[in-house]
Parts: C-alpha cells; sequence; structure tokens
C-alpha cells in the first residue's frame, strides 16, 4: 500500500493549487471553523506557520463548552491570525449555567476584538447528548447573548431543522448567522438563504455517500458561501482517515468549485470576503 501523501506534497502537486512562482497555495482563504485545542497532531505553533504556505489568512476556532471557553480565547489572544467564538454546543447544553454567560460577557466586554461570534450553538437531535427541551432553552439564551452582545451566530444543527428553523424565526434582530458543516435539508436551507444567512461546507462534500450536502451546495450563492474543515473532525479527500486540520482549507475550495462548475479563484475571493463581512 503506498505512502499517503502530506498536505505539502499534495499542494505541490496539484496544477490548480499551487503557484511555483511563490512556491505557496496560489489563493488566500480564511477558515470560518476549526478547533485547534482539539487537534492532537500538529502543534499550535507549527499551524500557524504552515498556514501561510496553504494561503490561509485567518483562524476562526470555536467554543463547544464550558471547559474550552476560555481555551479558546487564549488561542486568538496568542496568535493574530487566530480568532474565535464563545458558547456551548447543544451536546454539552446541559451543562450550561448562568455562570457561563456572565464569564461570555466579561470575555466579549474584555477582547472584542478577537471573539468575532457566539458559537457554537444549536441543536442535535442525532446523538441527544443534552435533553431536547434543555437543548432548545441554552439555544434560545444563546441566541438571545447574541442579540443582546450584536454578534452573529455559529448554528449547529443536526436532525432537528424544524425546532432550529422555528426557534430562529423569534429572533429577527440577529447580526447574522452561518449555519455550520450543513448537512440539512434543502428547506431549512433556503429560509437562512432568505434570511441573508450564510451557509458553511467542509470534507463532507468530497464524501461518496454526501449527494444531499453535493445538492444544498448547488443552490448556495457565491455570496453566501463560507468554507470551514471543523479540524479535527471531517478529513477531506485525499486526507481520510486522518486528523483533520485547517491546512486543507483549498481541497475543500476545490471541490466545490468542481461542483459549482466555477474556478478557485472566485470560490476563494467569495469565501473570503463573505467571511469577512461576517465576523470582521
Amino acid at each position: 500500500m503506498p505512502k499517503s501523501r502530506s498536505e505539502w506534497e499534495e499542494l505541490q502537486a496539484s496544477p490548480l493549487l499551487f503557484d511555483h512562482t511563490s512556491q505557496k497555495c496560489a489563493y488566500s482563504f480564511i477558515e470560518t471553523h476549526c478547533h485547534i485545542d482539539y487537534l492532537k497532531n500538529v502543534e499550535a505553533e507549527k499551524l500557524i506557520l504552515d498556514a501561510k504556505n496553504f494561503g490561509i489568512e485567518r483562524m476562526i476556532t470555536i467554543s463547544v463548552s464550558p471547559d474550552n471557553i476560555n481555551q479558546a480565547l487564549a488561542l486568538a489572544l496568542k496568535y493574530p491570525e487566530v480568532y474565535c467564538t464563545q458558547g456551548i454546543h447543544p451536546h454539552d447544553a446541559r451543562l450550561a449555567e448562568k455562570e457561563v454567560w456572565e464569564l461570555i460577557k466579561s470575555n466579549v466586554a474584555d477582547n472584542h476584538e478577537k471573539i468575532v461570534a457566539i458559537g457554537e450553538i444549536g441543536l442535535d437531535y442525532h446523538y441527544n447528548k443534552s435533553p431536547h427541551e434543555i437543548q432548545k432553552n441554552v439555544f434560545e439564551e444563546q441566541l438571545q447573548l447574541a442579540c443582546d452582545l450584536n454578534l452573529p451566530c455559529v448554528i449547529h444543527t443536526r436532525d432537528a431543522d424544524d425546532d432550529t428553523l422555528t426557534i430562529m424565526q423569534n429572533f429577527p434582530k440577529l447580526k447574522g448567522a452561518v449555519l455550520h458543516s450543513y448537512t440539512s435539508g434543502i428547506p431549512l436551507a433556503e429560509w437562512a438563504l432568505s434570511q441573508n444567512f450564510y451557509l458553511g461546507f467542509n470534507g463532507i462534500i468530497t464524501f461518496k455517500n454526501a449527494e444531499n450536502v453535493r445538492d444544498v451546495l448547488q443552490i448556495v450563492p457565491l455570496e453566501q458561501l463560507l468554507l470551514e474543515t471543523d479540524s479535527p473532525f471531517l478529513s477531506p479527500i485525499p486526507f481520510r482517515g486522518s486528523e483533520n486540520n485547517p491546512l486543507r482549507i483549498p481541497w475543500i475550495a476545490q471541490k466545490i468549485a468542481e461542483i459549482k462548475q466555477e474556478s478557485i479563484e472566485r470560490i476563494a475571493s467569495h469565501t473570503t470576503q463573505n467571511a469577512k463581512k461576517l465576523f470582521f
């Protein structure tokens, strides 16, 4: 069995992605959703250094639990290229207490230039790690928090389209939102797009059994599209089976360009501008 190639070897071998003049990725990107503190196979310091060669201008590391709210912020404060969110994932909704909201408010007040959204928040009825009613209550509390702090939201929704839509409709004053790692149905996507929200896509679009995700991607205007890896999860082809990391954004962009029959240059340009508009 042949040895798998590193990201750098794959990049150099790609005539679409590699610029031999600059010896770097030919395009610039913003990684809008990753979990840097969860990475095991690459140190943050090396990741930040390597990112420049892969065209990754900025990265947003995502908070998911009371335990890593401050860890995400610490990474953002340490590295100029890294920004973060503050929020509780639906898996850990049962752990959310009033003190968490006070911590988030305090962090935003003190570090508003590095905290770009409330997230990752939402509903997950696939794994049901927190009871549905608690998930819904915590989702609503965090949507209101986003309105109060005038920050956009990073939304997680899985097997919960109807409740996600019903709850989000009650918060018309949201500054903005992205439904990240989009795997839901077309009706929820169409509603989100009608609200001028964004949809985030990652390595799932390269998976053989993800035709439903590719169908949704087809209807998303370039002006409402975001790139993400959701590292360390969901490695795209050709890296399936290994820990994911933000350096793999170019391959996600390349696949999106193929599906939407667009140039990678247009995908890179639009998604970068979209990320800046929503988060920066």
